[in-house]
């Protein structure tokens, strides 16, 4: 058996983005060299937040690499959005350390992708040897691949990891040419209520889209006001750094939209979205005024209103949200795997896995029973 050597560096910056970008691709742009390479530049991981890159690489025989893996070593487990608290509190009442644990993940990001970013797909059992290497050599609790690709799923249940089942709403663009073909689908009485929500959210409101050199200082000004503000009302302390936002802009910007809502020229709300080969993702919203509706408007109907005019086959409008069943968004599963190295532990976790996974199941199916869409 020939012998897998991989390394650790200190951050994505280490690596030349060039290579980065062979392994991870152009369909997500969350696994990006230019997204995480923001996050380090503007502080947002690294330094005290505890999320610590240490991306995972493995080389080919031409010294650059074959498969990479964004990776973090994590003091706590806030900005996941697959939630193993409970799994920390009993690691910690049966005497162990659950913190630092290693996270595969883009950070503060709910948008399912590759976990296992591969020029060579022959590199991948590879990759997760390694990832498992690291985790106990330095006699760290757990690994999390969380929001993994569904195609990716065999690869990490082939090497024997827990795989753990989620439910996010996606809104899905079967072949629309206009918003009102997909209202048509609607059963009347849904098509009539999102028209008047529309009509309702946007009265006296101007709404842009931008994107590029079209988002400058003045509307990254703005939108840092509306994040802190949302920020603050859910986590408290907003992820994101200040700095992030412009970077994301200069590093990526063809890829970034920005929907701003107007109230006589001054920017009262907006919603921000990175564009994908394949789906237009929705991250991040805030207002400096309340107007009804206007949540639903920017951060759902102009979102389907972007992927249709962009022939984009999904919206992800991120995590949660049973509310998104009545703007025409579905229940769909998402997936994580999880590394558990002590038996004991790895037994108490994957007896959970098994009747989380029924009770997930048992509402996705009554979820999507609650679609607006025509029945038959």
């Amino acid at each position: 058996m020939t012998a897998i050597t991989a390394r650790i560096a200190d951050g994505v910056a280490q690596i030349p983005a060039a290579q980065w970008d062979a392994c991870a691709g152009t369909a997500n742009p969350f696994t990006s060299h230019a997204f995480l390479k923001a996050l380090e530049d503007s502080g947002s991981v690294g330094g005290r937040t505890g999320w610590q890159p240490i991306p995972l690489i493995v080389d080919g025989d031409d010294g650059t690499p074959i498969a990479v893996a964004p990776a973090y070593a994590k003091s706590h487990s806030q900005g996941e959005y697959v939630f193993d608290h409970a799994w920390a509190d009993a690691w910690t009442r049966a005497g162990g350390d659950y913190y630092p644990k290693l996270q595969v993940a883009a950070p503060f990001t709910p948008v399912p992708g590759p976990r296992l970013l591969l020029r060579d797909a022959s590199a991948a059992p590879s990759l997760i040897a390694a990832i498992e290497a690291v985790t106990q050599q330095h006699d760290l609790s757990s690994a999390h691949a969380t929001f993994v690709a569904l195609d990716q799923l065999p690869l990490f249940e082939a090497a024997g990891w827990l795989i753990r089942e989620g439910t996010q709403f996606h809104w899905q663009n079967e072949g629309y040419a206009t918003f009102d073909d997909f209202l048509a689908a609607l059963a009347s009485r849904k098509r009539k209520a999102i028209r008047k929500e529309r009509a309702t959210a946007v009265e006296g409101l101007t709404i842009r889209h931008l994107t590029g050199a079209e988002i400058g200082r003045r509307e990254w000004d703005a939108f840092w006001t509306f994040y802190q503000d949302t920020g603050s009302r859910k986590w408290g302390t907003p992820y994101l750094k200040r700095s992030f936002f412009p970077l994301l802009g200069e590093a990526m910007g063809n890829r970034v939209l920005l929907i701003l809502a107007e109230r006589d020229g001054v920017p009262i709300a907006g919603a921000l979205n990175l564009i994908g080969d394949d789906a237009l993702y929705g991250r991040y919203w805030g207002c400096t005024e309340d107007v009804p509706f206007l949540h639903f408007e920017l951060c759902y109907y102009q979102a389907i209103d972007a992927a249709i005019a962009r022939g984009l086959k999904t919206v992800e409008a991120g995590a949660q949200g049973e509310h998104k069943l009545a703007r025409g968004y579905s229940p769909v599963p998402t997936w994580s795997a999880h590394f558990i190295p002590d038996p004991g532990f790895r037994r108490a976790v994957a007896d959970f896995l098994v009747r989380e996974r029924a009770a997930v199941e048992r509402d996705q199916e009554f979820l999507g029973q609650m679609t607006p869409f025509k029945r038959g």
